[in-house]
């Protein structure tokens, strides 16, 4: 394919060569005559590990070539990839100047370009510049119209400093983020070659993904570092302590505890989190990450009852008492929080958790059940049918196929506000349904 990469920084260098290696026909445009210098002469703008020898090699072969010429380098190809800085401003906003003004530029080229054209932004934006910056930007300065006449799609790198030629030819996957899939088809081809699921969804989607991941990365070297720094005051050895820890793929290093949701309960997470910094804190130790996530747990709470208030109905049925499905523990558990909550602010509950009810006769929390919360437990009722017939609103804070089947066949006329996700049908079946996190 015939290429324009515009910005020769980090990410747009790295593509240029890595494309040109592929033997596609890459033109680099960069304002800078420095840059464009250095690419024609074979050599990188960059210091970055097998990059130089890319360019090198691929200048020689004819593959790539610069400019600082955006119009000629807009005519001459069929896909314009936009790599140019988002740096952040003083108060954490992200500038777009260099965006808009090269989208602009782009629009400008395409006014005289009859032949369909894709423009893919690959610098790191908010979700809703693709839609909100990007896209009018081209069609005011061109006077066509994305989706008919050209091609706007969010295209996310994920390149390491120091790594970036081995992870480009290697993506963990390879986003698309278009409103228009009907010619997708050449994008998919440019990567047809490349390991890893290639994932087509909204431009807003893979916005969002590039900062999750961004954002993920940043929460574990910060959770790494305040364990090694409570291992080290503690005389325990930090190495040893990672290299366990990292051992196991089914629950620390997996895909487990990443579902958006309610809040954690139980009768470990909550204590332990406690302990561990109430140990820091007669160290003399600062663990601001750990100390945030009790905080951060107790929020979802504070978010579900703003969706129960919103409603502005006195009568709430609960579905789901305990912490999670398959437990009668109600050690901790937000739910009983969030009741308890309701209970004082006197509203009207009906409750229905098969599990706790079958504790409250036999389980191990019969004791807790009478002493603690018998004040809950003489609100629960028999069958979820019965919850559901008593309340306005329905809270679902267990997927049990009890309730499933109770939501899908009595729920249609109740504001239902669900904490754990129902699957899709079950949600679809209330024509009114609102999420925790979704």
């Amino acid at each position: 394919m015939k290429i324009s990469i515009l910005g020769m920084g980090y990410v747009g260098t790295v593509s240029a060569g890595c494309l040109a290696h592929e033997g596609h026909q890459v033109v680099g445009v960069d304002a800078v005559p420095t840059k464009v210098d250095l690419i024609n002469e074979g050599r990188s703008p960059i210091i970055e590990a097998d990059i130089s020898e890319l360019i090198e090699a691929t200048v020689k072969a004819g593959q790539l070539r610069a400019t600082c010429d955006q119009e000629e380098a807009v005519h001459t190809t069929e896909l314009s990839f936009v790599c140019v800085g988002t740096p952040s401003q003083r108060n954490g906003k992200l500038s777009l100047d260099a965006v808009e003004r090269v989208c602009t530029d782009i629009g400008r080229a395409l006014k005289a370009k009859n032949e369909y054209h894709w423009v893919v932004l690959r610098s790191t934006v908010l979700p809703g510049t693709t839609d909100n910056v990007v896209i009018p930007s081209l069609e005011r300065s061109s006077g066509k119209r994305a989706g008919r006449d050209f091609g706007v799609c969010f295209h996310p790198e994920f390149l390491r400093e120091g790594s970036a030629v081995a992870d480009f030819f290697e993506p963990p996957f390879t986003i698309f983020g278009t409103g228009n899939h009907k010619h997708t088809a050449l994008l998919r081809e440019l990567y047809h070659w490349m390991p890893g699921r290639l994932h087509e969804t909204t431009a807003a989607t893979a916005e969002m993904i590039k900062y999750v991941c961004n954002a993920f990365h940043a929460v574990k070297v910060g959770f790494a570092n305040e364990i090694g720094s409570i291992c080290k005051q503690l005389g325990v050895d930090t190495e040893t302590v990672a290299k366990i820890f990292m051992s196991d793929m089914r629950l620390n290093i997996s895909t487990a505890y990443l579902k958006p949701g309610f809040a954690f309960g139980g009768s470990c997470l909550p204590k332990d989190i406690r302990a561990i910094l109430y140990k820091a804190k007669q160290l003399d130790l600062e663990l601001p990450m750990l100390g945030a996530v009790l905080e951060t747990n107790r929020r979802q709470v504070e978010v579900a009852l703003d969706l129960i208030r919103k409603a502005g109905r006195n009568r709430v049925g609960v579905l789901g008492l305990s912490f999670k499905a398959g437990t009668d523990d109600l050690r901790e558990s937000p739910v009983v929080v969030l009741i308890e909550t309701l209970i004082g602010k006197g509203y009207r509950l009906a409750i229905y958790d098969e599990e706790v009810a079958l504790a409250r006769l036999i389980g191990a929390n019969k004791y807790y059940i009478e002493q603690t919360i018998p004040h809950i437990s003489s609100l629960m009722v028999r069958s979820p049918k019965e919850v559901i017939d008593a309340s306005d609103v329905v809270v679902i804070s267990k997927n049990t196929p009890e309730i499933r089947e109770a939501v899908a066949n009595h729920g249609d006329s109740k504001l239902i506000i669900d904490l754990i996700r129902l699957p899709q049908e079950a949600a679809e079946v209330s024509r009114n349904y609102d999420g925790i996190c979704w």
